[in-house]
């Protein structure tokens, strides 16, 4: 029997797990439950950033002691020299994983080192910053060399870096001058969305004549799969004060949805609030989010509360993203009718609600005594983005309690206090000579974007303030998006995804397909970011030091570049101007509600349980347009409503599959389907 050299056993190691990611093996040991092809195949297909193999290489180099731009596997070319000799590997997009370094060395005793970022503005040796020590950068990972000629070194498991797109690999020796470190190859395994084998099986799409908008939906759906991770490598908390760990322990299952690819690689509830939506519509993996709200029941505490954040984080003490944990259980179970779940976790549920609602006092609003929030400036007392966000909780529970199969009468008690709750929140907080919400129910002159937006999203503003509100929120606006007012010279991406929905919902979509060039266009065309995620947040002075002001303590690196509650126009775009959402479970019932804006044409589609859902549209070529036609296609067993919008605002000629249909009386025409089917609408003038 022939024994084989250390360096050689890790050689083999690293070629098998190579060769299985390249065969499109699932992360490790985990089984690969995930779709193996997309459900819509296109053109389109095009703008989706996830890589064709769990194993990738560099697709470029940054920067090198010479003019070297291409990377290229093989002896001769990626060649270090020298102590502190560099190169600089572009990964072309945010990746994550585990990195392998082939190398032909010409003497022991140097030692190859790395260092990772995600925006181009922290590359160097010393890593951006992502274990929570909150110091500038996070160092990097060394690798002795013990012998000369060829070796391969792959960063341990628990060094596992979670978001990156530029790789810096450098030398340090001893010998100064003759030293050389030969880079024959360098291959990454793909760490995220552990269970798809093919990791661009996407279940929904997007696509429309605006190239700036397709690029903006694909990158939030990039950014969710990089933030699907598998369960045994979230960051380790207390956090390290040099280096950084990924190997805590996040909740059940193999794979679960966290905040961030880089950090806090940890589940929080508000950031579903926007990310499982924009799942639903795009990649369609579930199973990430039903492990995500489970660990928040496991970790339930006994007097009904919900922590802020999964384990190992499990900060607590905070309102707001309690009563996300049960916006997110509605979110779930719509999407996926998964009554199972529900039913394990309805007593559970049920605490969680007496919970919140007894911090409700004698005025009717809410009494905010768990004041960590999304990062706003402050929060407690009667705050109105809590009240808004109750308003919405009572209302999807209420929703929650039939599909329960609830005989207590908790539907009609919860909708009667949601109804009360508005009452009493248009009462005290709105700011009539300004027309907008107001901070709180007390003498403030801060009107923020948060309880605005969600103001008109979740239906708790009274109809004639709607538009004033709307418009109130644009004074905000800055060339690069929306300074959130709640968290002074910030722009917060998360917020802002409200915001959209709510212009959306007034009716607004010219005013919301500006905003999203603004914000999301300014990130996705930067050339410091990653080119294809969205990001956490910046400054209102186009920086990325989001947090890094008025004494937050953050350094401008810790930002994260992939952050899965940014992700709102994946959601809204699918949702407002194609128009298709779901109303009842896995969408036995649906509506179709096309927003125009600014566009011509239009397209997409995303899959339940029940089956494949999918829907175009697309205007005449004159301008103003004088017709419009819309194809739709539901699945057995659905039915829903298509609202139309007239054409140039006027009452429209319609035909249904060829048959001529009445407009009728009403501003907007809504034509009911009984069943499934593919259907063809023309309006004209």
């Amino acid at each position: 029997m022939v024994l084989l050299s250390k360096i050689s056993l890790v050689h083999f190691w690293t070629l098998a797990l190579s060769a299985a990611a390249e065969a499109g093996s699932c992360w490790r040991n985990t089984t690969c439950t995930g779709p193996t092809d997309t459900s819509f195949p296109g053109a389109w297909e095009k703008n989706i950033y996830a890589p064709a193999s769990r194993l990738v290489r560099p697709q470029s180099i940054l920067e090198a002691s010479d003019s070297r731009t291409d990377f290229k596997v093989g002896s001769g070319h990626n060649v270090l020299k020298g102590n502190g000799s560099q190169i600089v590997f572009d990964f072309g997009i945010e990746v994550g994983g585990i990195v392998s370094v082939d190398y032909t060395a010409s003497a022991a005793g140097s030692a190859l080192n790395l260092a990772f970022s995600e925006a181009k503005n922290w590359i160097g040796e010393f890593s951006d910053s992502s274990n929570g020590a909150f110091k500038q950068g996070d160092g990097y990972l060394t690798y002795n060399i013990t012998a000369a000629g060829k070796g391969v070194y792959t960063i341990p498991d628990n060094k596992l870096r979670g978001g990156f797109r530029y790789l810096t690999v450098f030398l340090t020796t001893n010998d100064t001058d003759n030293a050389t470190l030969d880079l024959n190859d360098i291959t990454l395994e793909i760490g995220f969305l552990p269970t798809w084998s093919n990791l661009r099986a996407y279940q929904g799409y997007f696509h429309s004549n605006d190239e700036l908008l397709n690029r903006i939906w694909y990158a939030g759906a990039y950014t969710i799969q990089t933030n699907m991770v598998p369960v045994n490598t979230g960051r380790q908390i207390p956090a390290v004060a040099h280096g950084w760990y990924n190997n805590a322990t996040l909740g059940p299952g193999d794979t679960i949805i966290v905040d961030g690819a880089k950090r806090d690689r940890a589940v929080w509830p508000g950031d579903m609030g926007i990310a499982v939506p924009a799942t639903f519509v795009s990649i369609g993996d579930l199973e990430s989010v039903k492990n995500g709200l489970q660990v928040m029941y496991d970790t339930q505490a006994s007097t009904g509360a919900f922590a802020e954040s999964g384990p190992p984080l499990s900060q607590k003490g905070s309102d707001t993203y309690h009563m996300w944990s049960m916006i997110g259980t509605y979110n779930y179970v719509l999407f996926t009718n998964d009554t199972d779940f529900l039913q394990l976790n309805w007593a559970k549920y049920q605490l969680a609600m007496d919970y919140v609602y007894g911090k409700v006092g004698p005025s009717g609003l809410l009494n905010v005594t768990g004041t960590r929030d999304w990062a706003r400036w402050q929060q407690g007392f009667n705050n109105s983005e809590a009240q808004m966000i109750l308003y919405h909780t009572l209302n999807t529970g209420a929703q929650l309690a039939e599909w329960a199969g609830d005989t207590t009468g908790l539907s009609s008690n919860w909708t009667a206090r949601a109804k009360d709750l508005a009452v009493a929140v248009n009462a005290d907080c709105f700011d009539d000579a300004y027309g907008a919400f107001k901070d709180n129910a007390t003498a403030t002159t801060l009107h923020p974007q948060d309880a605005n937006s969600m103001s008109i999203l979740f239906g708790l503003v009274d109809e004639d303030r709607v538009q004033g509100i709307s418009q109130r929120l644009t004074e905000n606006w800055t060339p690069i998006g929306a300074v959130a007012p709640e968290l002074p010279e910030n722009i917060s991406p998360f917020i802002s995804s409200f915001e959209i929905q709510a212009h959306f919902v007034a009716g607004q979509p010219d005013r919301a397909l500006d905003l999203i060039r603004r914000s999301w266009g300014w990130y996705i065309n930067n050339p410091n970011g990653t080119e294809s995620t969205v990001i956490e947040g910046y400054l209102q002075n186009a920086t990325f030091g989001y947090r890094s002001s008025r004494g937050y303590g953050y350094d401008a690196s810790y930002i994260s570049h992939a952050h899965g509650w940014s992700a709102g126009p994946t959601s809204a775009l699918i949702n407002y101007v194609l128009g298709l959402t779901l109303t009842g479970r896995a969408g036995s019932t649906w509506q179709l509600a096309p927003q125009f804006g600014d566009l011509t044409s239009v397209e997409g589609g995303f899959t339940s349980s029940l089956g494949q859902f999918q829907a175009s549209w697309c205007r005449g070529s004159t301008k103003p347009s004088s017709s419009y036609e819309l194809s739709f296609k539901v699945p057995t067993d659905t039915q829903g409503t298509v609202v139309l919008p007239p054409v140039n605002g006027k009452k429209s000629k319609v035909t249904l599959n060829g048959k001529s249909v009445q407009w009728g009386s009403e501003d907007t025409k809504t034509i009911s389907i009984t069943k499934g089917g593919s259907y063809k609408i023309t309006v004209r003038n």
